[in-house]
């Protein structure tokens, strides 16, 4: 179908005087009204578009299947989730596991570890394991951006158990998905990278295993994790490649791999934004643009 001029017009006089995305709201809204949800659209959409932040929080419960796609139904499974978060809340206070004084990423991991049926011994308690400091990097994050604690364990929950299980076996290959788009992007860059032993030591941890929490402000990460939480982990590989090219300059001028790692485990907050949003333009560039199926 040929493009509406009228459409284009408006979307570039939109983007001009600061409303981008007013459009793309409007697409969103009409998406929100099906009963039921289309799933299958509202992650098309994510991918393609940042959601807006008065219904991100929905759309991430119901791409997360904490809410289901009967909106009729919303309220009453609402009530559900509330109900066992307060059981699990209850029960380790029962048994003395937390208290008043715990932080609240904490109880988050407790709560976790009680439905997954690992909570530790009170007396044994072991030293913490990788994935518990992946899942407490990501409860802060999310703690940040939702407000309502209940909302936030079930987001922490699902965020984490879908994404380690869909993309579990992914994660080992993004470090050299990575260094593969370094070389057509900035090949200079990379052999400074490879020669200084910095590339096989970059924090692949931080930025693939949580999602760039704790790396990026939570003003940028939620974009990023509009398009996790929609289906691609690919899109981690871009952001982390758009770090590295943003600070190419800094990046050439060190020439011991610790300046390296140092630097990009302390990246300056304040350019963020441009840089999620150049990483998803690289996204779109080499791995297309979705659309909305029929």
């Amino acid at each position: 179908m040929a493009d509406d001029p009228q459409r284009n017009f408006r979307s570039a006089y939109y983007e001009k005087v600061g409303f981008r995305g007013v459009e793309e709201k409007k697409s969103l809204e009409i998406l929100l009204k099906d009963n039921p949800l289309d799933v299958e659209k509202l992650s098309t959409f994510s991918q393609r578009f940042p959601l807006p932040s008065m219904y991100r929080i929905h759309v991430w419960k119901v791409l997360l299947g904490i809410l289901p796609p009967h909106s009729d139904s919303h309220v009453l499974v609402g009530g559900y989730r509330r109900e066992q978060y307060e059981t699990i809340l209850e029960s380790l206070k029962v048994m003395r596991f937390i208290s008043s004084s715990t932080p609240t990423t904490e109880v988050y991991l407790r709560m976790f570890q009680l439905e997954s049926q690992v909570l530790p011994r009170r007396s044994e308690i072991p030293p913490m394991e990788e994935e518990d400091a992946d899942f407490l990097s990501i409860s802060r994050a999310m703690e940040e951006i939702v407000v309502d604690p209940m909302d936030c364990y079930w987001l922490i929950k699902c965020f984490f158990n879908q994404f380690n299980t869909k993309f579990g076996d992914s994660l080992p290959h993004l470090p050299k998905s990575l260094e593969h788009y370094l070389s057509q992007e900035d090949p200079r860059l990379l052999n400074h990278l490879k020669s200084t032993g910095a590339l096989v030591q970059l924090p692949y941890g931080p930025w693939f295993n949580r999602c760039f929490a704790g790396t990026l402000p939570e003003s940028s990460l939620q974009r990023v994790w509009d398009k996790v939480i929609s289906g691609s982990c690919k899109i981690l590989v871009f952001v982390g490649l758009e770090i590295l090219l943003s600070y190419k300059i800094i990046l050439m001028g060190l020439n011991r791999s610790e300046g390296v790692v140092k630097f990009l485990c302390n990246i300056p907050q304040e350019n963020t934004d441009a840089i999620v949003t150049k990483a998803i333009d690289l996204w779109h560039k080499y791995c297309g643009t979705p659309m909305h199926s029929a």
